[in-house]
C-alpha cells in the first residue's frame, strides 16, 4: 500500500448548504459595514497603553491613575 496519492485523481468539491451560503452572505454584509465604519479616535493626551479597566493596570509610574 502506498501512502502517495495519484497526480491525477479530482477531489471532489462539496456542496454547500442553503444555510450555510446564507451565514456567508450574511458574514460578507457583517464585513463590509465594519469596513464603512468610522475608527475610534484616540485619545489626546491619554495615559497611552492598555485600557486600566480591562488589564488592571491602575499605576503609572508609582502615580496612582484616576478617570
Amino acid at each position: 500500500m502506498s501512502d502517495e496519492t495519484p497526480k491525477n485523481q479530482q477531489i471532489p468539491i462539496k456542496q454547500l448548504s442553503p444555510a450555510a451560503k446564507r451565514a456567508l452572505a450574511e458574514a460578507e454584509e457583517r464585513r463590509k459595514i465594519a469596513a464603512k465604519a468610522k475608527p475610534v479616535p484616540t485619545e489626546i493626551d491619554g495615559r497611552g497603553g492598555e485600557d486600566p479597566a480591562r488589564y488592571g493596570d491602575w499605576e503609572v509610574n508609582g502615580r496612582a491613575i484616576d478617570f
